[in-house]
């Protein structure tokens, strides 16, 4: 990834490198002073994870450094709340995104994601995937590299048949209505769905139209192990990594959650839906 946030990222974790060696000590021999696996060391001084509060409390007792408790966690409050311009982002085609969103993914165990009015990106079809990304591209004026940027979509779809990864969708049934191409393109998206219902790493969830909702879903958000979260606006994206912010959109998933309907019933509704649109 090459924003600021990754930037960020990186710099803090040159930084727990940097005290990890002062200590005298290799990877291997801090993570088994801490108790944890020599891969999240690695992780974290590499920039390809955010650390908690907790771990940079852990990290800088093992080191011997409680001093620099506060500087780590200066550190970290630059990374917690990053807003991020979709124009500037986008502004050479939204493939650099994509790129951004496999790194992610292939650093994260459970992903969960809310989609409102749409279908989410790692179950979109090529078709699908094509007319959002060109509807992105006009709306914002920007590049129009729809091929590239559908690769990387589909690329970063093999992470779904990667038995150590799970992930968790729910949609509003709304996003089973809201067409962004050609009837033949949302009968095709909607047997995409349908497919991938019964996986054993996939629970896919629709919130029917008519539920009594605890909180209705305002936006699209997605949940990245409990480290990260990306929200989703018109104009920005946030990258969320404080733990009252992750806390609370894992209770608005939680609560979403739990007015949806999976397996039998998603496939039902979503069946309803298809039909409607006749052949095609």
């Amino acid at each position: 990834m090459t924003t600021d946030y990754q930037t960020g990222r990186t710099a803090l974790g040159a930084r727990l490198s940097e005290l990890r060696a002062e200590a005298g000590l290799d990877g291997r021999s801090l993570a088994a002073r801490l108790g944890w696996p020599p891969s999240k060391v690695s992780k974290l001084q590499n920039g390809r994870q955010t650390p908690s509060t907790e771990d940079l409390a852990a990290w800088a007792e093992a080191v011997g450094r409680p001093d620099v408790l506060s500087e780590l966690k200066g550190r970290l409050s630059g990374l917690e709340s990053t807003y991020r311009s979709w124009r500037r982002q986008v502004v050479a085609g939204h493939r650099a995104r994509q790129e951004q969103a496999i790194a992610e993914t292939a650093v994260t165990t459970v992903t969960r994601a809310v989609e409102v009015v749409r279908v989410p990106g790692l179950l979109q079809t090529p078709d699908y995937a094509r007319d959002v990304f060109r509807a992105a591209a006009e709306f914002r004026d920007t590049d129009t590299d729809v091929e590239g940027s559908v690769r990387t979509r589909l690329r970063r779809q093999e992470a779904l048949y990667d038995p150590e990864k799970e992930f968790r969708f729910l949609i509003h049934e709304a996003a089973l209505h809201t067409r962004t191409g050609s009837p033949a393109v949302h009968a095709a998206q909607l047997d995409r769905l349908m497919s991938v219902i019964g996986l054993s790493n996939i629970e896919l969830g629709v919130v029917p139209f008519g539920v009594q909702l605890r909180r209705a879903p305002s936006h699209a958000f997605w949940i990245y192990d409990r480290r990260l979260v990306i929200v989703e606006t018109i104009g920005t994206e946030m990258w969320l990594a404080d733990t009252d912010s992750i806390e609370t959109y894992e209770r608005a998933w939680e609560w979403l959650h739990g007015s949806a309907v999976t397996g039998a019933g998603a496939r039902q509704l979503i069946g309803r839906v298809r039909a409607a649109l006749g052949p095609v």
